[in-house]
């Protein structure tokens, strides 16, 4: 059974977070929460073969909700990434497990190996042709 639609759904620009209200219920998630939980194959993957963890979304806002049928929404991020389609039971999902879920993705985030900064100092070994 699929889960009731919210009964709202009211981005905050300023702070970056969409409330979503089940009648007096309310949840509020970030853009960057949103983002790195995404729907897409991108993000989960292709049946089950995993997908791609989004890092460095810290800064990402939404840039449009449209609806999709009566099951879902689509939401645009300003990082261009808009091919996940939010159910209802997903958002449910994403509002009931809100802290787990962050708390294991700042895990995997944290195991990633450290990327250089693309205007991180490196170190060259200077040499002297012919000697």
């Amino acid at each position: 059974m699929q889960a009731p639609a919210p009964t709202e759904l009211r981005y905050r620009k300023e702070s970056r977070e969409l409330v979503i209200a089940y009648g007096d219920e309310r949840h509020t998630l970030g853009a960057e929460f949103l983002r790195v939980h995404s729907p897409s194959a991108e993000v989960q993957g292709h049946g089950g073969d995993g997908g791609t963890l989004p890092v460095g979304k810290e800064s990402v806002a939404i840039t449009g909700i449209e609806p999709v049928g009566n099951y879902a929404v689509k939401i645009r991020f300003s990082d261009g990434h808009d091919t996940g389609l939010y159910s209802w039971d997903w958002l449910r999902d994403l509002c009931r497990n809100r802290d787990a879920l962050w708390q294991a993705y700042q895990a995997k985030a944290a195991a990633l190996p450290a990327k250089p900064q693309p205007n991180a100092e490196i170190s060259v070994v200077r040499f002297t042709p012919g000697k």
